[in-house]
């Protein structure tokens, strides 16, 4: 499975460059129009003369005009998107002396703006967290201030940072699935693995289908916290909505290759290669065909050493004459258990434990006779006794799924338990019965 890649994140359209000009029509500065004002006394703003409106005013607090003045160049220059300009003029109002603190925060607030249109990502954040910092914002003023500070540090590539703030929007304003996301991303790209999957986790339960980059995030998070239920899950989802040859190959590889997987499964495995589109090859088809043979179902044996020779796969080289002789071995037992089987039914159906039961109706079953052998492998699994529980359920819903009965195929996986593969197995089959037809 591949790991995800490096997400970008443009700002969005509400802070971006854009919409910068609506942005502070929306709260973030008030205009800076030039007004009278009286002349101020030993450098110190006063208040305006009686019937006078403010030189210019934030939250109803009046500024000289020498703040006003290149306030109000720079918002114009904003407008205008010359965000260079905007900052230059800035600077003019940030070099008069004695300037009051709401002052300041009014330049904080104009400049926190022009860097964003600037990408200055350093300056802008600064800005930004100095005006949330004044306790001077209306609620939803910092609700989007905290989001802009969150989706710079994401874009300046401060994933720490990033994930951080985006957090705090969240504990703030309550969910918002853009900025969940982003917290996410953050996380992921910070090596915060153990948090990302916990949001991942939640996010892809949630979804149907699940976002596709989401479940790389989660598995390749999995794998570097060693997380091997995490990395099956997310591989599972991917099973489900996402299906290629390449997952399957992978999914069946990881099963096959746990410690203490035993040998009698791996005919079940080269089935579930069958089914997935993951078999090929001359070792595949003379192992299944063999494997089939030694578990006494010459018709599955035939079945797929016919399929070999259509292919090619089987009847060349230098194993030719032992892939013929294999066959026709099939095709003899074929005849005989045709002969055998409906007396092996009898000594099955008076034996106490149902193993031999299970075992006649798979031999119907793979000689395509469902409505004989289905029957008689659930009559074998009810009476008990089996010397593999696991695996007779394991066999009876590959008997549904091959004979159409997709609903009863879901169920008998869903009842495979153990340790040892089998379960495993069943959940690979559970998704394969589950995929859209």
């Amino acid at each position: 499975m591949k790991s995800a890649g490096r997400p970008s994140l443009p700002l969005h359209a509400l802070f971006a460059r854009a919409a910068l000009c609506a942005v502070i029509g929306g709260g973030f500065s008030t205009s800076f129009a030039q007004a009278p004002a009286p002349a101020p006394a030993q450098g110190q703003a006063q208040p305006p003369a009686a019937g006078q409106p403010p030189a210019a005013a934030v939250q109803g607090e009046a500024f000289r005009p020498a703040i006003a003045t290149p306030l109000q160049a720079a918002e114009q220059a904003i407008r205008a998107k010359k965000f260079d300009e905007a900052l230059a003029r800035i600077k003019d109002a940030e070099a008069v002396p004695d300037r009051t603190p709401s002052e300041n925060l009014a330049i904080e607030r104009m400049r926190a703006i022009a860097a964003t249109g600037a990408n200055d990502i350093p300056t802008a954040t600064r800005s930004f967290e100095t005006v949330i910092a004044s306790g001077k914002l209306t609620p939803a003023d910092q609700a989007r201030m905290v989001q802009v500070v969150a989706q710079l540090y994401f874009q300046g590539k401060d994933y720490p940072k990033a994930a951080t703030w985006a957090a705090r929007s969240l504990k703030e304003n309550g969910p918002n699935a853009e900025m969940r996301w982003l917290m996410v991303r953050a996380q992921y790209l910070s090596d915060d693995c153990a948090s990302a999957s916990r949001e991942l986790r939640s996010m892809v339960d949630a979804e149907s289908p699940p976002v596709q980059e989401r479940l790389q995030m989660l598995a390749t998070c999995s794998t570097k916290l060693g997380d091997d239920a995490g990395y099956t899950y997310a591989q599972d989802k991917f099973l489900t909505y996402y299906p290629s040859k390449e997952l399957w190959a992978d999914a069946i590889r990881r099963v096959e290759s746990k410690p203490g997987f035993p040998d009698r499964l791996r005919l079940d495995v080269l089935r579930l290669r069958r089914a997935t589109g993951t078999f090929e090859g001359t070792n595949a088809y003379s192992a299944m065909t063999q494997l089939a043979m030694t578990a006494a179902l010459p018709a599955e044996a035939k079945k797929v050493s016919d399929e070999g020779f259509s292919s090619g796969a089987l009847g060349a080289g230098a194993d030719a004459d032992a892939h013929k002789k294999l066959r026709d071995a099939a095709a003899k037992a074929v005849a005989d258990d045709e002969k055998q089987l409906p007396q092996s039914a009898k000594t099955g159906a008076a034996a106490k434990e149902g193993t031999t039961l299970v075992n006649v109706g798979l031999a119907y079953v793979m000689m395509g006779q469902y409505d004989t052998g289905i029957p008689l492998m659930e009559q074998g699994v009810a009476k008990g006794g089996l010397r593999q529980p696991d695996d007779a359920k394991l066999h009876l819903g590959i008997a549904y799924l091959a004979a159409g009965q997709k609903a009863k195929a879901v169920q008998a996986f869903k009842e495979v338990g153990g340790t040892d593969g089998a379960a495993d197995l069943a959940r690979l089959w559970l998704i394969q019965a589950q995929r859209p037809a």
